[in-house]
């Protein structure tokens, strides 16, 4: 298998739909995009099922940088370890209460018997949960032309909300309530309209 460097100077498997994003049309970016957030969410709950506080956190965390920065390839958005390091730490401090649920129930399974029975379960939710949209959001970002160094997480409050609520609502078995990508594409002109 060869290895193509893109545009932003990562190195992309030839045929792993990174590697040709410049050949897709718009929808199929966003198409590629949003299954790669779900496949990566459901990486996060798994993660979040480690039985080691802090490993679990910093499991998703790696996950967290690897989605960005395999968003960053498919949208041809040249990428930065410090730069990605640094804007999920931020987003997810907008996302107080993801952060903080995390943050708690990663603590909670060292709490023997009904800390190590809870614990996994709530911190699987959790961070799949916050790695979705965490994903959302960049695509969104993405998709109206941003890049990693005008990305303001205030900005995205709302949209974030919005897309753990969705999340919720998937996990507790509703179906969803749009296509995926038809928010998204509604979305992005509400977000170029905001920026001109």
């Amino acid at each position: 298998m060869s290895t193509e460097t893109n545009g932003s100077g990562t190195v992309a498997a030839e045929g792993s739909g990174e590697a040709d994003a410049k050949a897709m049309t718009p929808a199929q970016r966003d198409a590629t995009a949003t299954e790669l957030v779900e496949r990566f969410a459901l990486w996060s709950g798994a993660a979040g099922l480690i039985p080691l506080p802090i490993i679990d956190l910093a499991a998703v965390a790696g996950l967290q940088l690897q989605l960005l920065r395999r968003l960053s390839q498919i949208y041809d958005v040249p990428f930065s370890d410090n730069r990605g390091k640094a804007i999920i730490a931020s987003l997810m401090g907008s996302m107080i209460p993801a952060s903080s649920a995390m943050g708690i129930t990663s603590v909670l399974k060292s709490v023997p018997i009904i800390g190590t029975a809870i614990g996994p379960l709530t911190m699987c939710g959790v961070s799949a949960g916050a790695t979705y949209a965490i994903g959302k959001v960049f695509i969104q970002h993405f998709t109206s032309g941003g890049t990693l160094l005008d990305f303001d997480p205030p900005d995205y409050r709302e949209f974030i909300k919005a897309q753990q609520d969705k999340w919720k609502s998937r996990s507790a078995g509703s179906p969803p309530v749009t296509q995926p990508g038809s928010v998204l594409q509604g979305d992005a002109g509400k977000e170029s309209e905001r920026r001109s």
